[in-house]
């Protein structure tokens, strides 16, 4: 037998011996007070058998529990309940035993009871001792002197994780949290420091070179204000995932990574139900279309996980679906009907598509959406935007489907560019069709997605890889952000919630700076790079809004989750279609869009 298990078993024979003696030990005492000391009043035989009948039953119990086995951590939590257990049935057999006997007693009944709680302290005493003694023993001795702001359960996980690796390359020296109550908090030896106000201080205090963010829940505005406050400090900045995307309940070194820029501006907390959106996705045909786009790929794949009875990916880029499909299965299984290779301004091959595979869930996020690009090829926008999405509600009202969700963005609440107007109108089509048909149709409104493809963020990263300079159309031009995957989950939970005919609109939290974003990855690369100011381009904003000058923020249902009503427009699509395409010139009008939009989409 190798050496290490027989210390194994050695040391588990010496524990066994350790919990009997402090059982017997446990009654011993409790006698002796129970006399006074006087131990001729003591019936030693009877003593001697309730010891024995009570330390064999700590035995048998301990065996059955595996107590002596190694199934539990030494000290832990889980090994205590065990113990406790344990020490209870046999307190209780020798109580039995006690009792059974008559008169005179074996022992005073209180003796079993009351000595199997001071065995019980012995017990975990030194269990515990035990315990502190190997971990400082593993505690590291090399590392990264780091400060953990955070003193809550991931903060408590994460110190104990640190100490209790003796490779770990962070040392914890300080501990820092805002909460007041906190205040005198100290997590295996570590101490608090103070709060936010105190990170300069402490790291100049404690030697520190790090500061990790246990926060898994905080949002971007919290992440921004501790990371400037302490990279202003000459710390280096890491941080723990959120919660949604931390793989197990368990936090550990292995967790912390760098800070990135979707922890500076997109973190939000979504509460979703799970229950409500699995009542319409779960078992029905779900249709994404633009489903090789940032949004549509990431609605495919949330979408996957409801277990719906098919799941049909369309975009008019074959690429783009090979990319989504590979995502979702590990493979490109473009063979299989779920992929759609398509173009939502074939009207007449998309109705016949709906008819053919008669989809209950349409997610419509295939759009043209750059501003720039727009204001150059208006009709483009028009096309694809209010013409495509025309076509794809024909479509939907045909087959009968039960939702239908519009994907829109914050530039069409009072637009002022090609998109804004396009996509106003795309949701003003929406409310209209939604008086057409018994399901919800809705559009879902939101601002700037981090990682989107030809993003802003895109454009820096490029530009700083590059070595600049960035270009910034204004120094106080600010934008809404907020990741993919949060807004995706908003966006089907938004379709469960909504009713037909309104815009439901996604809390993107506060506006942010483009300056600051350009600074903060600028700063994230290390190294001096210029930023340029371009001045504003035609069709953009200072500053964007989420609502439109008439409409309200209501949010009877979600915290996160406004509803608008959208104006459902009157006149004769019919009509419309046969009059000749209009000018491009026009769509760059807002009354002729307007107008237009009266005349396209209101036939009852």
């Amino acid at each position: 037998m190798p050496r290490s298990g027989a210390f194994f078993k050695l040391a588990r024979l010496a524990m066994v011996v350790a919990d009997l003696f402090s059982l017997q030990a446990g009654f011993v005492l409790v006698v002796a007070a129970r006399y006074d000391g006087d131990l001729d009043r003591v019936r030693f035989a009877g003593l001697l058998t309730v010891t024995a009948v009570g330390g064999l039953a700590l035995v048998l119990v301990s065996f059955a529990l595996r107590l002596h086995q190694g199934r539990y951590a030494v000290g832990g939590v889980d090994e205590f309940k065990a113990l406790a257990a344990a020490v209870a049935t046999a307190g209780l057999v020798a109580f039995g035993v006690a009792l059974a006997a008559g008169l005179p007693r074996l022992v005073p009944l209180s003796v079993p009871l009351i000595g199997s709680i001071v065995a019980l302290v012995v017990m975990a005493t030194y269990r515990l001792a035990i315990r502190s003694q190997r971990e400082g023993a593993v505690r590291p001795r090399e590392g990264q002197p780091t400060l953990v702001f955070g003193a809550g359960n991931a903060g408590d996980q994460l110190i104990r994780s640190m100490l209790g690796d003796p490779a770990s390359p962070y040392v914890p020296v300080g501990l820092l949290d805002d909460d007041p109550a906190k205040r005198h908090a100290r997590i295996r030896g570590v101490r608090m420091l103070g709060g936010r106000d105190q990170i300069g201080a402490a790291a100049i205090a404690m030697n520190a070179e790090v500061l990790v963010l246990a926060l898994p829940s905080a949002d971007s505005a919290l992440v921004r204000d501790l990371s400037q406050r302490a990279t202003d400090a000459g710390l280096t900045v890491k941080v723990l995932p959120t919660l949604s995307d931390l793989l197990t309940s368990r936090i550990g070194i292995r967790d912390i990574r760098d800070i990135d820029i979707a922890d500076l501006l997109g973190r939000h907390q979504i509460d979703t139900n799970i229950g409500e959106i699995a009542g319409y996705l779960k078992g029905k045909r779900v249709l994404v279309t633009g489903a090789g786009g940032s949004i549509g790929s990431e609605l495919c794949r949330q979408i996957h996980r409801f277990g719906p009875a098919e799941l049909m990916m369309l975009d008019r880029d074959e690429s783009a679906l090979h990319a989504v499909s590979l995502s979702i299965h590990g493979e490109a299984q473009l063979h299989l009907p779920e992929v759609i290779l398509a173009d939502i301004r074939d009207a007449e091959a998309l109705r016949e598509l709906f008819l053919r595979r008669m989809p209950d869930v349409i997610f419509h996020a295939a759009a043209l959406k750059h501003v720039n690009m727009l204001e150059q090829y208006p009709g483009e926008g028009w096309k694809t935007n209010v013409l495509g999405t025309r076509n794809v509600l024909d479509a939907a009202v045909a087959v009968g489907a039960r939702h239908f969700i519009n994907i829109s963005t914050d530039k069409a609440a009072d637009p002022v560019n090609v998109l804004g107007r396009t996509k106003r109108m795309a949701e003003r089509l929406t409310a209209t069709y939604a008086r057409r048909s018994e399901g919800r149709f809705l559009s879902v409104r939101f601002g700037n997605v981090l990682g989107s493809r030809g993003s802003v963020l895109e454009t820096f990263a490029a530009q700083i890889a590059r070595g600049g300079p960035v270009t910034v159309t204004d120094p106080d031009v600010t934008r809404f952000f907020m990741t993919i995957p949060e807004a995706v989950e908003l966006v089907i939970q938004a379709g469960a919630i909504g009713t037909g005919g309104e815009a439901l609109v996604l809390d993107m939290g506060e506006p942010v700076r483009i300056a600051d974003v350009a600074t903060q990855l600028i700063a994230m690369e290390g190294r001096p790079i210029e930023i340029r100011y371009t001045g504003l381009r035609p069709g953009e904003k200072l500053h964007e809004e989420l609502f439109g000058r008439e409409e309200l923020d209501s949010r009877p249902v979600h915290p996160l989750i406004s509803h608008v009503p959208v104006p459902a427009v009157e006149g004769d699509l019919q009509a419309w279609l046969e009059r000749p395409f209009p000018p491009l010139e026009a769509i760059l009008q807002v009354d002729a869009i307007e107008t237009r939009l009266v005349q396209s989409a209101g036939q009852q």
